[in-house]
């Protein structure tokens, strides 16, 4: 292992933590996926990319990590955790599609746009669909624990009696009198003696197109039973980590908490993270208010409240840009600095590929490796990071023009510390056009037009030195004159 103290606030507890995994050198780490009922959007992004991040960090550190992020393909319903139409099940009827057709076109989609963003594959993905007969065994074990009951053919959690015995609450810090004065009446609750308790398994109604026989009904799990279910099943009884959003913390992630201890008679989970919403105009993201814009709209410019497209490594860096706990607010403004700053990071990297060393560096670089292994081990603050390369791209700025000397091993220094901060862990693509885009083709022919335009230059033939700086412009490359030579990149 590396040498580390890594910290992270872990949410239960509500302060930050030296994490230390439940068996050496081995970590389990669970994330909530999303549900595949529509194209991802950035507030997808988010949770994605952070835990892509810890993910990420874990491995350097020299952890194996099993990484697993679940897909929800049924029990997700409309209206709230326990009534109206299965969210999968509403778009298969009008698109009159299969159900898995619905969610195998998305999911595909996901992760096209996971890809582009540079997100690793989790270890394991499963689907919430495919562990039905697990998830009918854990409901039998909370059923004999005497912590839920049989309903008209459903199963509910019984949470007062949980709370009698337990802290219904003490993740997202409620109280449970005040959660009963301020718990609306719904559909369906007749069925439950107590608006609080919410399903484990609901019997299906006739037009309901996605069911499994049990004992109880025929039906379908409730939307909270499927990750207990699916991270004791890979991850065992006990586990390091469980993240996702800030929205998830009440009550999908208070339910899990019950329902493992319910089953299992203990916690789950050792830490619990969370990260914050991403906002627009103030008020978060998402497809339940009708504001959201979706990935593929960022990544072609096609929405009214976008000014441009921006490419995956733009929604990448500017969702970096911000500790993982703090909010985001989307704007045109913020997206364009983002991209301003991500260019300017990949224009120092491309210039670190072509400095000459010195036979002695007449400067003393900061260890950066270190001060953003300090900043990691700092509850991923990435921030904090991307201020240190960008310290870093001074110098390299500075030995481009001139200004100073950089030794064989400052450079060396300095390409570890991008290749690894910046690549390796922020996942940042830098050395190539920021939506991966491999740049081998283009080389040649560009490198031969720069050479040509150097000849006009020097041959005072300024008009073909612009032709050609223009003509490459408007065809999406960034020429740029240095006193070193010339420098291009893809915009």
């Amino acid at each position: 292992m590396k040498d580390h103290s890594l910290e992270i606030y872990n949410t239960l507890t509500r302060s930050k933590q030296t994490f230390t995994p439940l068996e050496p050198g081995h970590v389990g780490m669970y994330v909530c996926g999303p549900t595949v009922y529509g194209d991802a959007h950035i507030g997808h992004a988010r949770p994605a990319i952070t835990f892509d991040v810890l993910f990420r960090y874990l491995r350097w550190l020299g952890y194996k990590v099993r990484y697993v992020r679940n897909i929800t393909d049924v029990g997700h319903l409309e209206h709230d955790a326990d009534e109206g139409e299965d969210k999968v099940a509403k778009k298969a009827r009008l698109e009159q599609l299969e159900p898995m057709e619905i969610v195998q076109h998305y999911l595909n989609r996901y992760h096209r746009d996971m890809a582009a963003l540079n997100v690793l594959p989790p270890s394991i993905e499963p689907h919430a669909s495919g562990h039905i007969i697990e998830q009918i065994e854990y409901i039998k074990k909370i059923l004999e624990a005497g912590y839920a009951y049989e309903s008209c053919g459903s199963v509910y959690f019984d949470v007062a009696k949980y709370n009698a015995d337990n802290h219904y609450g003490k993740l997202s810090g409620r109280n449970i009198d005040d959660l009963l004065n301020t718990t609306r009446e719904l559909d369906g609750q007749h069925e439950k003696r107590n608006p609080l308790d919410f399903a484990l398994w609901k019997k299906a109604s006739p037009e309901h197109i996605m069911h499994w026989p049990s004992p109880w009904s025929e039906g379908f799990p409730g939307w909270h039973l499927e990750c207990s279910t699916m991270g004791r099943k890979y991850l065992g009884d006990t586990f390091d980590i469980h993240g996702g959003g800030m929205d998830l913390m009440f009550p999908h992630h208070e339910c899990e908490i019950a329902q493992s201890v319910a089953a299992q008679g203990h916690d789950a989970v050792r830490y619990w993270m969370h990260n914050n919403m991403i906002t627009i105009d103030g008020k978060k993201m998402g497809k339940s208010y009708g504001n959201f814009i979706t990935l593929e709209q960022f990544f072609n410019g096609d929405h009214p409240k976008l000014a441009q497209a921006y490419s995956p490594m733009v929604i990448r860096f500017f969702i970096l840009q911000a500790q993982y706990r703090s909010t985001v607010d989307f704007s045109n403004d913020a997206l364009q600095a983002a991209e301003k700053a991500l260019q300017k990071l990949q224009d120092a990297y491309a210039r670190l590929q072509k400095l000459t060393p010195a036979e002695k560096s007449n400067v003393e670089l900061p260890d950066y490796m270190k001060l953003c292994q300090q900043a990691l081990d700092d509850d991923l603050n990435t921030p904090m990071v991307i201020a240190h390369l960008f310290d870093a791209a001074k110098h390299i700025n500075a030995a481009t023009d001139g200004n100073t000397k950089l030794s064989e091993a400052d450079i060396k220094a300095l390409k570890d510390v991008f290749d690894t901060m910046a690549g390796e862990i922020l996942g940042l693509r830098l050395g190539a056009a920021d939506t991966g885009a491999d740049l081998t083709p283009y080389e040649g022919a560009v490198d031969l037009l720069m050479e040509i335009r150097t000849n006009a230059k020097q041959n005072k033939d300024w008009t073909t030195s612009d032709l050609i700086r223009d003509k490459l412009a408007a065809l999406g490359f960034n020429v740029k004159d240095t006193k070193s030579g010339v420098e291009w990149s893809l915009k």
